[in-house]
């Protein structure tokens, strides 16, 4: 815990709320959280007593500053039909940013003007999963949701895209990842994993390629058993070769020996995180995802297939299906 004088120098030292915070990252906000409730613990006045009146004075300093941090200038963004005002910052992606608004929606605005085809890869994906979810409306659920864009913009400009808001109670495969370094109990990644195939087949049956399919770019909603394919910007129809790739991105091989891009790369990629996120004791749905990796791609089966396959492992596992109750460990702490 801070000793008081700490406490001190950490508030009074700090130039502006980036000095004390860091930089206004929304992976650093858990970590600005308990920096600022170690702070206010040691300075609080009910703590520092009625007559510290340096402690009461770098208090209330405390709580500007950490209200500035979580603040981000508004900024306004024009469409054919609407207009936008973002607020905080929400995500940082590997082509764009995401950002809160004073309204029901999220922004997503490319980072460079020069990634803007990609944004426009977007657009093209959501608007071909809106026309299949209008075929098959219990497919929507699983993607994200196309409100506005920019349009074409002047050269220079930044693109952007305003999706439906999936922020209460969503987290990401990442943060899942993170909560469980052991790796998942099989039975909870199974409601996942047969969530996230109907989602990849979903889009196969639109003539899509997601591309993507990353820790990142699965969003969960552990209390509604949800899971939303997000992260289309380097979507693709069926057997066209990639826009653009991430160095950050585990790729199978077929994109490293520069080919087009089809339904068996998605199918590589979500057995690849299958086999991320797993315990190392789950045998047999390993097994299963080390089938489904298979450097040809020819040898890698369809995710249609692998839904009927999936449910016949599952059943053989654990029997009838029951709902399983499921929630991310509590591991926010003060450090007192």
């Amino acid at each position: 815990m801070l000793t008081r004088q700490e406490a001190l120098d950490r508030v009074e030292q700090a130039r502006d709320a980036a000095d004390l915070f860091g930089p206004r990252d929304p992976a650093r906000r858990k970590e600005a959280q308990r920096l600022y409730r170690s702070l206010a613990a040691v300075l609080h006045p009910d703590r520092a007593g009625p007559h510290d009146t340096q402690a009461h004075a770098a208090s209330a300093e405390l709580t500007r500053l950490h209200h500035e941090w979580q603040q981000t200038p508004t900024t306004e963004l024009h469409t054919a039909t609407a207009t936008y005002r973002t607020t905080e910052l929400h995500a940082v992606g590997s082509v764009a940013n995401l950002y809160r608004t004073d309204g029901p929606h999220l922004v997503k605005l490319v980072r460079n003007p020069a990634l803007n085809p990609l944004l426009h890869a977007e657009w093209h994906a959501l608007t071909a999963l809106r026309r299949l979810t209008d075929r098959h409306p219990w497919l929507r659920p699983y993607y994200p949701r196309l409100l506005d864009t920019s349009g074409d913009v002047p050269r220079g400009d930044r693109a952007f895209t305003v999706l439906e808001p999936l922020t209460t109670g969503f987290t990401t495969l990442t943060e899942v990842k993170k909560a469980f370094p052991g790796g998942l109990d099989g039975r909870d990644h199974a409601w996942m994993h047969r969530r996230l195939l109907r989602a990849v087949a979903g889009a196969h049956l639109a003539g899509l390629v997601h591309g993507a399919i990353t820790t990142d770019n699965v969003l969960v909603h552990p209390a509604q058993h949800g899971i939303v394919l997000v992260g289309w910007t380097f979507a693709v129809d069926n057997g066209q070769p990639p826009l653009a790739t991430d160095k950050t991105t585990r790729y199978p091989p077929e994109v490293h020996t520069g080919h087009s891009l089809t339904h068996a790369t998605d199918v590589h990629m979500a057995h690849t995180l299958m086999l991320d996120l797993l315990a190392p004791g789950e045998t047999r749905q390993r097994a299963f995802a080390r089938g489904c990796t298979q450097d040809d791609p020819a040898q890698r089966p369809d995710a249609a297939d692998l839904l009927t396959e999936y449910d016949e492992l599952l059943h053989d596992l654990y029997g009838e299906r029951t709902y399983r109750p499921f929630a991310l460990p509590d591991t926010d702490t003060t450090g007192a």
